[in-house]
């Protein structure tokens, strides 16, 4: 293999019914081990130390999903031996998951170095596809196929991973004292007169103080969460997002259903090439002061001080490694009385029919909260996607995925504005 950086694709169909797929990478020393719990790169650990391996994160195709990996092989570290390139069923088997196959591209012009299919899964609940490994100072690839029964947590303990389970109380321990006083009954043959001394308990000698071990690292949590209609918010604190940074990122793509581009819809979808759209958000604090975050006006936020909430960048690509991205201090969050996160179409598209678009929430410290958008079926340029309230200190993450058309004349920062009643005063503003 020549590539200096491949990118590895997860692709398969969906259908009603399937469960979702996740790809992961696992990095091996000569053993068949990893190091430490760091060597494993996936949803909730998306970057590896190195900088050598990178989840990218998934993205729709129209008729299928796709979840990627970036992997940088001159940066892997010497003392690795190979990269396992894996996938996990969430919410079914293998079996019900059609069109499963893995590819490696160069990350330098998109050629395909090469692909595996997978067609006999059963009963499997994850599967290791393949692997790139080392061969005489050279990177290739091995197409691998073996399954597992027990999941992502079962793969991962395979290759010496600790995985977060959930702990079975334990009994309470009875404290045994050294000497235990006699009871009552037991000095009935006492009397007044009787002052004898009682015997002095014996105790063990005092060990020597030994330094206290250093903590364990913690273990990797394999939960998520999905926000559904059904199931439409989620505790941060429950999840364990309670101090540290939680990044949102916006990722989106045109569905791209037509072939030719000499029809009125496929000039429509050629139109989408240069497609900018904003993440934003509206604040409210606890002490009452009201804004905006987004990149129209350069109002860029700051996260060491309020609002506590950052824009990144003005990201006109959609790319999951990039994308839109914004940022809130979670350590501050007890200021923050409400976030309204939203996108807004900027120029590109008349309305957000024919794109799709994926949210995801990754807090620092606690499991990733990601929902897609329903389809637009109304001529719409604002979509309020996720709104944050402090219920007691705790913040939670409510899925909205509204889609709102702006009356004439009313900006898409003014529409939303009304529909959730937060009564700022809007001015014109550009880039």
């Amino acid at each position: 293999m020549t590539a200096q950086a491949v990118r590895v694709e997860l692709g398969w169909h969906t259908s009603p019914g399937a469960p979702d797929v996740d790809g992961s990478a696992l990095l091996l020393l000569p053993s068949g081990k990893v190091r430490d719990d760091a060597d494993f790169v996936f949803y909730n650990q998306p970057s590896h130390a190195s900088g050598a391996v990178r989840h990218e994160g998934k993205r729709s195709t129209g008729t299928g999903t796709t979840d990627s990996l970036a992997v940088d092989l001159a940066r892997i570290e010497p003392v690795i031996d190979r990269v396992v390139l894996a996938a996990s069923a969430d919410g079914g088997t293998f079996g019900r998951v059609s069109g499963l196959y893995v590819r490696v591209t160069d990350a330098s012009n998109g050629r395909e170095i090469a692909r595996f299919d997978s067609t006999d899964a059963t009963v499997e609940t994850a599967f290791i596809l393949g692997e790139l490994y080392r061969r005489q100072g050279a990177w290739k690839f091995r197409a691998v196929g073996q399954g597992y029964g027990s999941g992502l947590e079962g793969l991962a303990t395979d290759f010496g991973i600790s995985v977060d389970e959930p702990q079975q109380p334990q009994q309470a321990r009875q404290a045994q004292p050294y000497h235990q006083p006699r009871t009552p009954q037991q000095h009935q043959g006492a009397t007044r007169a009787d002052h004898r001394t009682p015997a002095q308990p014996v105790f063990p000698p005092t060990p020597p103080a030994t330094p206290p071990a250093p903590p364990a690292p913690a273990p990797v949590r394999l939960t998520k969460v999905t926000l559904t209609k059904d199931a439409p918010s989620v505790s941060l604190a429950k999840q364990g997002g309670t101090s540290g940074a939680l990044r949102v990122n916006l990722n989106w793509e045109v569905r791209k259903q037509f072939k030719g581009w000499g029809s009125k819809l496929g000039r429509a979808v050629a139109q989408h090439a240069d497609l900018d759209l904003d993440l934003c958000a509206l604040y409210e604090l606890t002490d009452g002061r009201k804004g905006v975050v987004q990149a129209l006006g350069n109002a860029f936020g700051a996260l060491q001080h309020p609002p506590y909430i950052h824009l990144d960048g003005d990201d006109r690509t959609g790319a999951v490694a990039t994308g839109e991205n914004l940022t809130v201090n979670l350590d501050h969050k007890s200021e923050l009385r409400r976030v309204l996160i939203f996108v807004t179409i900027y120029e590109g598209a008349r309305s957000f029919a024919d794109l799709h678009a994926t949210v995801t929430l990754q807090p620092q410290h606690g499991a990733p909260i990601d929902f897609s958008l329903d389809e637009c079926t109304v001529p719409s340029t604002v979509c309020a996607l996720a709104l944050l309230t402090n219920n007691g200190g705790d913040l939670t993450v409510q899925r909205e995925a509204r889609y709102l058309v702006p009356e004439r004349g009313v900006s898409p920062q003014r529409t939303i504005d009304y529909a959730y009643g937060w009564g700022m005063n809007w001015t014109p503003g550009r880039k």
